[in-house]
């Protein structure tokens, strides 16, 4: 500004200085929700998958494909903890930067306060010397004024000696007044240099503010896309279990688990116990049969509006 008391440009700067320090704040709030919504949702899915029963009579292939589908979902959730970890300890970060910022900014401003208050101080001293060397101008104009004017000699000597003492009087304050005004420029060169030097610092701060406040915003994307192929992963694990998931070996599992025999129980024959006659030759009881094993079992089928099926080695999945 023109104006040499004015701060209005160095107020705009620290306003704008602590806009900055409030958004890394909000940034750094936003960590911190983001870690307790993590950390309970995987607490809860951690506890879904040790507490809610899934599947647990199955046997064999399938069974094992649901317990790998639990202990990934206890992953996924274990996942979410660490995340959660992860956040605060980048909300700490964030906190420990704009602090830092903050220590070294009050530096700069309590010198850009001090040296303004000098600049203000001796801008109104040099003013008020100004002023009476303004106030005593008149009286050292009466030097000029004809002596036919004054009525008496009495009064010419009285007139003569009072301008000989404001003539001293306007001398001293006009030296004070040079004085002042060198000493003002001394102060104002010395603010201009401060206050070009603080611009520059925090023109410092501001860049790496932003250079900051970036990476570390790429840096929590960065941490969300890993946590996603992380979980991805996971996902895949099951994926995997459930290929070697065979229906033919599950069914055969449970026939050999529970079977009682491969025949068949025989005819019952009848005995007439009320004719002896007939009873003389007994009917041969036929010999059992083996059980033949119905045809091939039918393969699963997508329903209208379902996502079709892959056929893995018989066995049919999603």
């Amino acid at each position: 500004s023109t104006d040499l008391t004015s701060t209005v440009g160095y107020d705009s700067i620290i306003q704008h200085l602590n806009d900055g320090r409030k958004n890394c704040k909000e940034f750094e709030d936003f960590l911190k929700e983001r870690a307790i919504i993590e950390e309970k949702y995987g607490k809860e899915l951690i506890n879904l998958s040790k507490k809610k029963p899934c599947g647990q009579t199955e046997l064999n292939t399938l069974k094992r494909s649901l317990d790998v589908f639990k202990q990934q979902i206890d992953n996924v959730g274990q996942g979410h903890i660490q995340l959660a970890q992860t956040l605060r300890e980048e909300a700490k970060k964030m906190e420990d930067f704009r602090e830092k910022q903050k220590l070294h900014r009050k530096k700069i401003e309590l010198i850009m306060e001090a040296i303004h208050k000098n600049r203000n101080l001796q801008y109104k001293k040099t003013m008020e010397v100004k002023q009476m060397c303004c106030c005593f101008l008149p009286y050292g104009e009466l030097g000029t004024l004809p002596l036919l004017h004054l009525p008496c000699l009495s009064c010419f000597w009285q007139l003569f000696l009072k301008l000989a003492q404001t003539k001293s009087a306007l001398e001293d304050t006009d030296r004070s007044y040079q004085q002042s005004v060198t000493t003002m420029e001394k102060i104002r060169d010395e603010w201009q240099n401060e206050h070009i030097k603080a611009c520059e610092f925090f023109e410092t701060q501001e860049c790496e503010r932003i250079n900051y406040f970036r990476n570390a915003l790429w840096l929590h994307v960065n941490q969300l896309s890993l946590g996603c192929v992380q979980n991805d992963e996971k996902y895949e694990e099951i994926r995997k279990s459930l290929e070697m998931c065979s229906i033919e070996k599950d069914v055969d599992f449970f026939v050999n688990l529970r079977k009682t025999g491969s025949l068949a129980p025989a005819p019952v024959v009848y005995e007439n116990y009320y004719n002896a006659q007939r009873n003389v030759t007994p009917a041969r009881s036929p010999a059992p049969v083996p059980i033949s094993r119905r045809g091939p079992l039918p393969t699963p089928t997508s329903a209208p509006g379902e996502p079709d099926y892959a056929t893995v080695d018989g066995y049919s999945l999603v």
